[in-house]
């Protein structure tokens, strides 16, 4: 009896190894048809990610943003959670375990904006649904008949995605939940510039502009007039409409309160957020002593290099001195696009010192489109679509010029141009073996925190050529330190916009109008501008931990490649990442020469 125990013990023992392989096999094969179903749900239900995967049908379509389709998609996104939830995530290898915890930081995005009817603000100051028609036709290219047609169509259903839109609206306005009155009056001057501009009906027509040459003219003029006549009897009919309800409806109902702790369960709303917009787990509280923090080392730095300048006066009279020096400024707007473009290639030219891997898809230079320049930010960065052959795009505000100083440009051609925002998102576009959602993941703290991290690359890069560019790199992480403050302050403290206005009117160079644009910013996108300090500041910490680690071993090249390697990543992620780089550096240093 005691030997046949003993057989039985060993047996099990010998199964132990075979058990565990299909465990981590089911959880693999679990995890895989998970992220497959999320994916055709999010097809099926989202027509522009499918428009762009190449679905026709798909591109005649607006998504539905009713009260019904968003219950389904929550339904459907909680059930996914459950799915995930139940996946033992200790079984899986390190890949699908990053591929699982992004599935999960998703999830959970998706169940926030549930909870708190984030389809009531669909608007920031300078974007939202009133401005993707436009974008879209910039960023759409019609390479045949069909989808030329399929373009139309879209326009033509613009009317009912406007009115589901609306419909939200007057649902958070009966809720108590509304865009401030002040950030009403920004979108009401848009819609009015948008329509006043007579290329109203061209900035819809670029899509055509790429329909073969070979295509009969008479086929090429019944598509133009086809688009022409939508243009005017449905894309502008519902771009009045809207205007019209945004004056009388409402404006009148908008709250005159600016922070969202204002709204209904506004103070767990913010909180929510700013985890979202920092994948951390940091409260508004924390985030606001490490943005005063940051105020007054970065102060003692720019207070250092007014001192290089040789100016004589003191901190304030230096930041008017820079505010309307004409030196400082261009004249024109292709001064500012030529200027910007110059450090945009000076940039290109320096990257292969910094950087192993490098992406295949160019950038241009643009002017941020004159209907929407007014409240629109200084600069931003428009991802280009390899699949689409659209490059990315550098978009410069060249709106009033007195407003763009050129001590600036190096920082800002650097965060949204390279090494910032378009090697980031380009190099995550080309990720081999990784869920296609992944290479379309954008997290705040990582994409904005390293592009925040690449202006102070720029030291290295020998990009800032004289005082006054390294002050309007401080100058630039002033501001991002200032938001912290600001952000917070707007939301969890109830402050007014006078008061978080005075962090950077006080400690930075930043143009008066850009402070007011900005300040519009944070108080209509809650928590988005925290993440550009956290991020930033966790890669500059985790640099400083690989070469202290590595010493002589360390290189940057390397380690830039190692944060960029798998795309956005949360906080946590990224720290487990490079320990584990640092280690496996460690490890190759210590093997024996051959």
């Amino acid at each position: 009896m005691a030997r046949l125990m003993l057989l039985l013990a060993a047996l099990a023992l010998l199964a132990l190894p075979a058990r565990a392989q299909q465990h981590t096999k089911d959880a693999a094969a679990q995890l895989d048809r998970l992220i497959e179903d999320v994916r055709a749900f999010d097809l099926r239900e989202d027509p522009l990610l499918a428009g762009r995967m190449g679905d026709l049908a798909a591109l005649a379509r607006w998504p539905d943003v009713s009260p019904a389709a968003r219950a389904r998609r929550a339904r459907a996104n909680a059930r996914f959670a459950e799915r995930l939830a139940a996946i033992d995530r200790q079984a899986l290898d390190h890949a699908r375990a990053v591929n699982a915890g992004l599935l999960d930081f998703v999830l959970q995005d998706r169940a926030l904006s549930a909870r708190f009817d984030e389809a009531a603000l669909p608007f920031t100051n300078d974007s939202g649904f009133h401005t993707e028609p436009a974008y879209l036709a910039r960023a759409s290219r019609a390479g045949s008949v069909a989808e030329a047609e399929a373009w139309i169509a879209r326009l033509a259903a613009l009317p009912g995605y406007f009115s589901q839109q609306q419909a939200n609206l007057r649902t958070g306005m009966s809720e108590g939940i509304t865009q401030p009155r002040r950030i009403a009056d920004d979108i009401i001057a848009t819609l009015k510039a948008t329509l006043d501009n007579p290329d109203f009906a061209q900035d819809f027509a670029a899509p055509l502009a790429a329909l073969p040459a070979s295509l009969p003219p008479q086929q090429r003029a019944r598509l133009e007039q086809e688009l022409a006549r939508t243009v005017r009897e449905k894309v502008r009919p519902a771009y009045e409409k809207l205007l019209d309800f945004l004056q009388n409806e409402y404006r009148p109902a908008a709250r005159t309160s600016i922070g969202l702790s204002a709204v209904p369960d506004g103070k767990a709303w913010y909180a929510a957020l700013v985890r979202r917009y920092t994948t951390t787990n940091m409260t508004p509280l924390q985030v606001h002593q490490l943005g005063l923090a940051e105020v007054k080392r970065i102060r003692a730095q720019m207070e250092a290099v007014i001192k290089k300048t040789g100016f004589d006066g003191n901190f304030a009279q230096f930041l008017h001195f820079l505010r309307t020096d004409p030196r400082f400024y261009a004249r024109t707007p292709d001064d500012l696009l030529r200027h910007a473009a110059w450090i945009a290639k000076s940039a290109d030219g320096k990257l292969p010192q910094f950087f192993g891997r490098l992406p295949r898809l160019p950038y241009g230079v643009y002017p941020v489109p004159a209907a929407i320049a007014p409240h629109y930010t200084t600069a931003r960065y428009w991802p280009g679509d390899a699949r689409a052959h659209r490059a990315g795009g550098y978009m410069v505000n060249t709106w009033a010029l007195d407003q763009r100083p050129l001590y600036e440009l190096p920082a800002l051609t650097l965060h949204e141009a390279v090494p910032g925002h378009h090697l980031q998102v380009a190099l995550a576009q080309e990720l081999q073996d990784v869920p296609e959602f992944r290479k379309e993941l954008y997290l705040t703290a990582f994409g904005e925190g390293w592009a925040l991290y690449a202006e102070k690359l720029g030291e290295e890069m020998g990009l800032y050529t004289t005082p006054y560019e390294e002050f309007g790199r401080l100058t630039y992480a002033m501001w991002r330190a200032c938001r912290l403050v600001m952000d917070t302050g707007i939301h969890a403290m109830g402050w007014s916009r006078e008061r978080a206005m005075q962090c950077l009117k006080d400690n930075s160079a930043l143009s008066l109008h850009n402070i007011e644009t900005e300040t519009d910013r944070y108080i209509s996108w809650s928590g988005q501008a925290l993440g550009y300090k956290i991020g930033e500041l966790t890669i500059v910490r985790l640099r400083r931990k690989a070469e202290a680690a590595l010493g002589e071993d360390f290189d940057l090249r390397a380690f830039h490649d190692a944060v960029l390697g798998d795309g956005a990543v949360t906080m946590a992620m990224l720290e487990d990442k490079i320990d584990r780089w640092i280690a496996a550096q460690q490890k190759a240093a210590a093997l024996p020469a051959e």
